[in-house]
């Protein structure tokens, strides 16, 4: 009973952590209040409802969602390749596909005009045979996002499957089920929090992807122009409209984040 009591007990920090966990927390706290504070509250309604705003708004969530469905489909299996299959060079596969989280976006939309531009790797071939021309195009700008986004889903889903219980697949296909009805039977199912999370995490990472976008896509209102960007041309022009749409994708980063502690803490 004893042992019980002190195991529930909630630990006390030593006190020479808390100064420094409060510098932490205020580094955090204090620009979101500063934002807080600049935000035109009676204006904020039109602000969000102008043409400019409304524009930009349709196309992050257009290319964002697209993108989280596009780092469905190629980061699931890439992330079950990752967990289950052991090959020469495994490690180098996971870094490239993790590269994307660590590399400075911008560097991320060079690489993407090298490869898929006018001028690219692949992109000359495309565009002289069919003239079509990803970047500076919402195409190009759901590319962006998909490069940038699909690791945040790959991470998570590896992290289930490594964690997951073989048993269940083991007993699945004795009792004669196919590898591709074990998949979506049993696996899909048992990670589908994590598979949840991922695509929560990744859609919310390519409606706030900045750096890679404008490199690649440019800036073009109503044709590439996201919220991010908005916000940086609306520093220059019109600080209120910067702030509202940076409220905006504070509260909605914020919110995802909250609704992921459980999948990525596991705390409350």
């Amino acid at each position: 009973m004893k042992r019980t009591l002190l195991h529930n007990r909630t630990p006390r920090p030593p006190l020479i952590l808390i100064p420094f966990a409060a510098v932490g927390l205020a580094i955090f706290l204090i620009p979101l209040i500063g934002m807080l504070s600049r935000t035109p509250w009676s204006r904020l309604g039109s602000l969000l409802t102008g043409p400019i705003v409304t524009e930009a708004l349709r196309l992050s969530l257009i290319s964002s969602i697209t993108a989280a469905v596009i780092a469905v489909l190629i980061g699931v299996p890439l992330a079950w390749i990752l967990a289950r299959v052991e090959f020469p060079g495994r490690s180098l596969m996971r870094g490239l596909v993790m590269l994307p989280m660590v590399l400075p976006p911008v560097v991320g939309g060079a690489a993407l005009l090298y490869a898929f531009g006018r001028r690219g790797l692949v992109g000359e071939a495309v565009y002289e045979s069919t003239g079509f021309l990803l970047p500076f195009s919402l195409w190009g700008v759901i590319l962006a996002n998909v490069f940038i986004a699909t690791p945040f889903l790959v991470v998570t889903v590896e992290g289930a499957l490594r964690n997951l219980d073989p048993r269940y697949e083991s007993a699945a296909a004795v009792l004669g089920a196919g590898r591709w009805r074990v998949f979506l039977r049993v696996t899909l199912p048992m990670i589908g929090p994590s598979l949840a999370a991922g695509t929560l995490l990744a859609w919310a990472r390519a409606l706030g992807e900045f750096g890679a976008t404008i490199t690649f896509a440019g800036n073009l209102q109503g044709s590439t122009q996201t919220m991010p960007l908005a916000v940086f041309v609306a520093l220059e022009r019109d600080r209120d409209t910067a702030v509202a749409l940076s409220l905006v994708l504070v509260a909605v980063s914020l919110a995802v984040l909250v609704m992921l502690r459980d999948r990525w803490w596991g705390t409350s």
